[in-house]
C-alpha cells in the first residue's frame, strides 16, 4: 500500500480532501480506491459555480471494471475543476493524491471537516477492509 499523506482527511467512500490555509479544499480519490477501480477511462466532473453538499455525489469515475461516484466530502462552492482528467482520466491512476485531483470548493462548513477520518484511521479502515 502507498504512503497516505498526512495532510489528508478521507470519507469511509475513500474520498480525500486537502484543505488550504485560503478556506478552499482540493478534493480526490484515494490511491486505495483508484487500486480497486482499476484503469480509469472517463472522468464526469462537477461544473463550477455549482454547490457541493457533503455526502453526496459531485463526480463520476468510470473504469473498465465499473462506474463509481465521487463524493464531497466537504459543502462549499466548486470553484476549480481539474480539466485535464478529460483527456487523461488515468492521471489518477498515477498520482491520486496530487496531479489526480478532481476538484475544488470553497468551504461553506468548517465543522463537517470533524466528520472525516485522519490518515491513521483511513489506512486503518482499508487494514479492516482486507481482512
Amino acid at each position: 500500500m502507498k504512503e497516505i499523506p498526512g495532510d489528508l482527511m478521507f470519507l469511509k467512500s475513500h474520498e480525500w480532501v486537502r484543505v488550504e490555509d485560503n478556506g478552499t479544499a482540493t478534493i480526490g480519490i484515494s490511491d486505495h480506491a483508484q487500486d480497486l477501480l482499476g484503469d480509469l477511462v472517463y472522468v464526469e466532473l462537477p461544473n463550477v459555480g455549482d454547490t457541493a453538499q457533503a455526502g453526496t455525489a459531485a463526480a463520476v469515475v468510470e473504469s473498465v471494471k465499473a462506474a463509481s461516484d465521487v463524493y464531497s466530502p466537504v459543502s462549499g462552492e466548486i470553484i476549480s475543476v481539474n480539466d485535464a482528467l478529460a483527456d487523461k482520466p488515468e492521471t489518477i491512476n498515477e498520482d491520486a493524491y496530487g496531479d489526480g485531483w478532481i476538484f475544488v470548493v470553497k468551504l461553506s462548513d468548517r465543522d463537517e471537516l470533524q466528520e472525516l477520518l485522519d490518515p491513521d484511521a483511513y489506512a486503518e479502515q482499508i487494514e479492516n477492509e482486507e481482512d
